[in-house]
């Protein structure tokens, strides 16, 4: 007997039953499969009520599967869910050639220009342009910066083109205007997405968007590459 699939959820073998017999299990890359449906799945607003128990009737699960699901794409998913977005961090490009910056510094009293010198390496400055790609539910966008880099600590300068840069500027108050203003950015950061075939967002959602980014835009791969670069420059 066919079961009713009204919501187009993947079909997806058990692995067995629970040690009371009353749900199935699943593998974890489906039981991650499972959890990304409960948020990606699109549902009309009239069905949400309807919507949680067709999946646990659809899989054969509880309440306590589902958590244990959460549990799992935490632990080993390469993406994290927003909402009903999925988002990961794509690869990285160095766009430009590594630019020693000259910064002028105060002499501290008391200092002798040698001591100076002899620091001059930990406060000599790069800079750098960068792109990193993210995925909004599988759709590729890039995000292009320009990287500040003096000693342990950077900073970033982000473009203004791509609609993920957008969101940077509509998060950091480019232009602090009022209300009408911040809705107008929204509203093009939304018309912008729907071209994608992505889903709207509301500003909770776009903070916690930009969080995920600046929290991925630098990985060790990518230190190692800038490492290099700057050794190399000194």
């Amino acid at each position: 007997m066919t079961k009713e699939n009204p919501y187009h959820f993947l079909p997806l073998q058990p692995t067995g039953r629970n040690e009371t017999d009353n749900v199935n299990t699943y593998a974890p890359e489906d039981m991650i499969k499972i959890y990304e449906q409960q948020f990606l799945t699109h549902v009309p607003e009239d069905q949400l009520s309807e919507f949680l128990p067709a999946l646990k009737q659809f899989y054969d699960i509880d309440d306590n599967t589902l958590d244990i699901a959460a549990v799992i794409f935490d632990a080993i998913a390469d993406a994290a869910i927003i909402y009903n977005h999925k988002v990961k961090a794509g690869g990285y490009q160095i766009l430009g050639s590594l630019v020693t910056e000259q910064l002028e510094y105060e002499q501290a009293e008391g200092s002798t220009e040698g001591s100076n010198s002899n620091d001059s390496s930990d406060n000599q400055a790069y800079t750098i342009d960068c792109m990193r790609t993210f995925f909004i539910n599988d759709i590729e966008i890039p995000y292009h910066f320009n990287l500040f880099i003096q000693g342990d600590g950077y900073s970033t300068l982000t473009e203004k083109n791509t609609v993920l840069e957008k969101i940077y500027w509509l998060v950091h108050g480019e232009s602090a205007g009022d209300l009408d203003d911040t809705a107008t950015s929204l509203a093009s950061i939304n018309e912008a997405l729907a071209s994608l075939g992505i889903r709207a967002m509301d500003l909770n959602t776009i903070h916690q968007l930009l969080n995920y980014i600046e929290d991925h835009l630098l990985d060790d791969d990518m230190a190692d590459t800038l490492n290099t670069l700057i050794d190399a420059a000194e």
